[in-house]
């Protein structure tokens, strides 16, 4: 269930902030992203306060204008269909998609608030590393005519989220660190060694591909992808589910030539970001990747790539001092979003939750923004336009499709 962020602070009451209320925030933000016990340093956020203010600033002033729905069915000629996802609006065209990435902070299986400028901070992320990787492996992106908007090939999407991993780390049912603490010691078809510990580097990167099963993601093995699926597979999905174990057997939802060229291409993927993360200072943890096959039988990317949302990031300078401290790892995410709903409410069966407080939504938004800056080194080029965000989306997306 989704609810609304109401502006009931007091300093939200103009459209552009003062002095006093950006002083207010700026001072605000730490003190509540701590008591979330948030495991990044202010050092490393602040490393430039000016970037820092001007970002906060403007997330302050934008807090109003997020794009937390959109209905581009009933505003563009031509498309259908729309499809919600957890953070992406999806409409068909005659023979492509228009992804939309909207504001929306998904967190235990529900929207907790929109993020200025997130959904513009994903989609021009997965732009970058689309263009990044070109050399791996094909993508399904036809055009970005809009900041929050992909224009991607119609295709078959192969029903895997293909997860790699490079470190045992988590603290999900599914997480490799929980398995492997409960004492798994195969987990999708990898073998773990013994006497690793919580945030240990693995000998080698490992494929945990997950399927889904009524409304959780579900590990599987190699072997499982690809054999038939029945009522009875999935019965027994189910039935593994609830009892909170993660092997699933056989499932038939690929062949194994086209899992044997999926998780080559994802494994090729992930080492490829770690490469790059690590150049601009960065772990790249473990992300998740989607793929699917066109008309012609090519195997393509989708969806996202290495994102803040897909993806976990750690801060390269201190992981191994922290590490060998028995601390966890700094990381740019959202946790402390996460940690604060947790300690104000019971996310999973509450009806209504809290606002998030404003601090803690513009503060989210600059570590997108951060990790964007980071990873790309470029300058993340914050919206200057005060109309409202998804009339220019829809005249954006109406140009682009006159061309296709």
């Amino acid at each position: 269930m989704e609810t609304s962020l109401r502006l009931k602070t007091s300093f939200l009451s103009s459209p552009k902030p003062s002095r006093s209320s950006l002083s207010r925030l700026r001072l605000a933000t730490p003190t509540l992203a701590m008591a979330a016990h948030s495991s990044v340093s202010a050092s490393l956020l602040s490393a430039d306060p000016r970037r820092r203010d001007e970002v906060l600033s403007a997330s302050l002033a934008s807090v109003s204008n997020c794009l937390s729905e959109t209905h581009l069915d009933q505003t563009v000629p031509g498309l259908r269909s729309k499809t919600r996802g957890k953070v992406r609006d999806v409409y068909e065209g005659d023979n492509y998609l228009v992804l939309v990435t909207t504001d929306r902070q998904s967190a235990f299986d529900r929207v907790l608030a929109s993020i200025p400028f997130k959904g513009q901070v994903l989609n021009e992320t997965s732009l970058w590393w689309f263009d990044k990787t070109r050399h791996i492996t094909p993508n399904a992106v036809i055009s970005s005519p809009d900041r929050n908007v992909t224009i991607a090939k119609r295709c078959s999407v192969f029903p895997v989220e293909f997860v790699v991993r490079g470190f045992v780390t988590g603290s999900t049912d599914t997480s490799l660190w929980t398995v492997y603490n409960e004492g798994v010691r195969n987990y999708c078809g990898n073998a773990l060694p013994e006497g690793m510990v919580k945030n240990q580097k693995l000998p080698t990167n490992i494929l945990t591909p997950t399927t889904k099963a009524v409304d959780h993601d579900v590990p599987v093995t190699p072997h499982e992808v690809c054999f038939s699926f029945t009522f009875e597979v999935f019965f027994y999905i189910f039935y593994i589910k609830i009892f909170g174990h993660g092997q699933i057997i056989e499932m038939g939802l690929m062949t194994k030539d086209e899992y044997d060229e999926v998780s080559q291409k994802a494994l090729d993927l992930f080492a490829f970001g770690q490469k790059v993360a690590l150049e601009h200072g960065l772990l790249l943890v473990d992300t998740k990747y989607e793929f699917g096959k066109a008309t012609d039988g090519t195997v393509m990317l989708i969806d996202e790539v290495h994102t803040p949302d897909s993806s976990r990031y750690w801060i390269a300078n201190s992981y191994e001092e922290r590490f060998s401290s028995g601390l966890e790892p700094e990381n740019v995410d959202k946790e402390f979003l996460r940690l604060w709903f947790k300690n104000n409410c019971n996310p999973y069966q509450d009806k209504v939750l809290p606002e998030a407080p404003v601090e803690l939504v513009c503060e989210l938004a600059w570590r997108y923004i951060f990790l964007f800056e980071t990873i790309t080194h470029s300058k993340f080029e914050l919206p200057g336009s005060e109309e409202p965000i998804h009339e220019t989306i829809s005249r954006n997306v109406k140009e682009a499709i006159l061309h296709i």
